[in-house]
């Protein structure tokens, strides 16, 4: 059982004439997993509210018209301008059965490391990581604990992630050195981009004194023969 809960309504309208749906605040979802697709709609404010609560990560208890179901969250289809949910394709899933999830990545820990009390900062790269479980056991996100960082040769990667119990990566060859979080200096950064800079302009001032110099001995007349 999930603690995030939504209920749906089968629907009949479909294609165009959703629009109408989205005009009176509903959107219009698909619950895939069954023998056929089945055509849903919901309330706006309650179906947003449950999905941001979900993400792709957790299950959802559905009720469609008064019938109970679990599913996971397979897309969401938002609008580019309004940024309003057009559309949401759910798929159903059984409580016994594992299932794969995409879990974000959570560092922890950082702020006790040496690297942060150096003032350095910690870039994550990796947001997050598909994993496989039964739907209990799908974790919110996935931790990995930053408290040993302490140089900027430091990083975490893959095999730095201690996974929940009952949880596996969904690839089971991924690349263990794949980076999650690099370690950056950034006061050195900064110098290094303004020295950098100032290469760039001291190299753009000799060569333009150069051109300049070029263009002088190109333009000056050659001297007059006097000889008879």
């Amino acid at each position: 059982m999930s603690d995030t809960k939504l209920a749906l309504a089968k629907r009949e309208v479909s294609g165009k004439k959703v629009k109408v749906l989205r005009e009176q605040g509903l959107i219009p979802s698909v619950v895939f997993g069954e023998k056929e697709p089945i055509m849903t709609q919901s309330a706006y404010n309650d179906t947003e509210k449950a999905i941001r609560i979900a993400g792709y990560h957790s299950p959802i208890d559905l009720t469609i018209d008064g019938k109970a179901k679990m599913v996971l969250v397979k897309s969401v289809d938002i609008d580019p301008v309004s940024r309003l949910i057009r559309n949401i394709e759910f798929q159903a899933i059984s409580a016994d059965s594992v299932v794969e999830a995409t879990a974000p990545i959570k560092i922890v820990n950082f702020e006790t490391s040496d690297a942060s009390k150096a003032h350095l900062v910690l870039s994550q790269v990796l947001e997050e990581i598909d994993v496989k479980a039964k739907p209990s056991d799908l974790p919110e996100a996935i931790e990995v604990d930053a408290s040993k960082l302490a140089t900027v040769e430091d990083g975490l990667t893959i095999a730095d992630v201690a996974l929940p119990k009952g949880v596996e990566f969904a690839d089971k060859e991924i690349d263990q050195n794949m980076a999650i979080a690099n370690v950056y200096d950034p006061a050195a950064e900064a110098a290094e981009r303004e020295a950098k800079a100032e290469a760039d302009k001291a190299a753009e001032e000799a060569a333009a004194e150069a051109a300049a110099s070029e263009a002088s001995a190109e333009g000056t007349p050659a001297s007059e023969d006097k000889s008879e």
